[in-house]
């Protein structure tokens, strides 16, 4: 595989990231714009659970406590990583030396959290997500060792 080719899966791989931020935030934010804990009372009677007993009660409780101004700020966070993650894909795209760096080190960042996850429980996702992580830093740490062709 050509380096450009290697560099434009990671890039792929970096956009799909912003596109399910995206989605996520928007997602929160029509789910809260709304009657949130409604919505979680209906979802919790949908499952045949009941409302009253503890976990169900709890998360009723917990969706009530959630503000106006908390969802705009965890939506925002969330559309702000989205941007990030687009304009690593751009530069990983276009082959810019600083998206390589950043994608090694932003990448790197997650490795222990998803080790320390994967010692608590061992499942499908986490092992996924830590494989391929570990193929995107080494490849990139890879990209990196070789010198840059003008």
């Amino acid at each position: 595989m050509s380096q450009q080719v290697g560099l434009r899966v990671v890039a792929m791989l970096e956009a799909s990231k912003g596109v399910l931020a995206v989605l996520v935030g928007l997602g929160l934010y029509t789910l809260f714009s709304h009657d949130a804990q409604k919505i979680v009372i209906d979802l919790i009677r949908h499952c045949h659970l009941n409302p009253a007993s503890y976990y169900p009660h709890m998360l009723i409780e917990k969706v009530g406590d959630i503000t106006p101004a908390n969802v705009n700020l965890i939506t925002v966070g969330i559309l702000l990583y989205s941007v990030i993650r687009f304009v690593e894909s751009y530069g990983l795209w276009r082959a810019k030396r600083w998206t390589e760096w950043f994608a090694l080190v932003s990448g790197a960042i997650y490795i222990p959290f998803e080790i320390y996850e994967l010692i608590k429980q061992v499942d499908v996702i986490t092992v996924g997500a830590l494989v391929i992580n570990l193929l995107v830093v080494g490849y990139m740490a890879s990209i990196l060792r070789q010198p840059k062709v003008a």
